[in-house]
C-alpha cells in the first residue's frame, strides 16, 4: 500500500533509526507498569505473536524474554537494521500495518506498542481490520498510545529535522474503531507520564481480543 504520508514516516524513521535506538531502547527499565502489562499479555497468548511497529526491537526482546514466541515486523529498514543488530535470535522484518503479508487467522496475538502515533486517523480502521483479519479466533491484541485529541507537528527529533505527526488519540475513538474490525475491548489502562522520563502525555493501554465467531 502506496501512501505519501506513509512514505514520509518509513524514510524519516530509516534516518533517525541509530538515534531512536540509542535513546528509547532501555525505556521499559524505568516503566514498571508498562512492564507489568507487557508480562500479563505476554502470559494470555499462546502462539505467535507480532510486534507491529516493532521499532529497535526491545518490546519484542520483553516479550521474548517473558516467554512468548515474538517475532518483529516495522516499516521502517533502518529500524528492522537496528532490531536485529540489538536483537539477535528474534525474527525482525520489513511490512506495513495497513497491508501485513500474512494469511488470515495465522496469529495468536498483535502486539501495538506506540505503533500508531504517527498514523493518519484515517488509517486507524484499516489498520485494526488488517489486525483482526491476521488474528485466529480469541486470539489478543495490546495497544498503547498517547491520549488526547490533539497533533504535534515536532520539527527535530535527536538533531534531526522531521515533519512527522505525533498524534494523541481518545480512547474511546481508539476502541470504537477496534471494535468495528471486529476487536473484543476487555480492558483499558491508563496512567500518567513517568516524570524526567518520558514525554510528558497520558498514556493508555487497550487489552482486547478477536471474536470468536469473526
Amino acid at each position: 500500500m502506496k501512501d505519501p504520508e506513509l512514505d514520509v514516516i518509513r524514510r524519516e524513521y530509516d534516518v533517525l533509526a541509530e538515534d531512536y535506538a540509542r535513546n528509547i531502547y532501555g525505556e521499559l527499565q524505568h516503566k514498571p507498569l508498562d512492564r507489568e502489562l507487557l508480562t500479563r499479555f505476554a502470559k494470555s497468548v499462546r502462539g505467535e505473536i507480532c510486534d507491529l511497529g516493532c521499532g529497535p526491537g526491545h518490546v519484542a526482546r520483553f516479550l521474548h524474554e517473558a516467554g512468548a514466541t515474538v517475532f518483529g515486523l516495522d516499516l521502517s529498514a533502518g529500524m528492522v537494521e537496528q532490531a536485529r543488530k540489538l536483537n539477535p535470535g528474534i525474527d525482525f522484518r520489513e511490512g506495513n500495518m495497513l497491508a501485513l503479508d500474512f494469511a488470515d487467522r495465522s496469529l495468536a496475538g498483535v502486539m501495538l506498542f506506540y505503533s500508531i502515533v504517527n498514523l493518519p486517523k484515517r488509517f486507524l480502521p484499516q489498520a485494526f481490520r488488517e489486525v483482526a483479519r491476521v488474528l485466529e479466533p480469541g486470539g489478543r491484541v495490546m495497544v498503547a498510545f498517547h491520549t488526547g485529541d490533539e497533533v504535534i507537528a515536532e520539527k527535530e527529533l535527536w538533531g534531526h529535522p522531521v515533519t512527522m505527526d505525533f498524534i494523541m488519540l481518545p480512547p474511546k475513538e481508539v476502541c470504537r474503531h477496534m471494535e468495528d474490525a471486529g476487536l473484543v475491548v476487555e480492558e483499558v489502562v491508563e496512567r500518567d507520564p513517568y516524570p524526567n522520563v518520558e514525554y510528558p502525555s497520558h498514556r493508555a493501554y487497550v487489552f482486547a481480543r478477536k471474536g470468536e465467531d469473526i
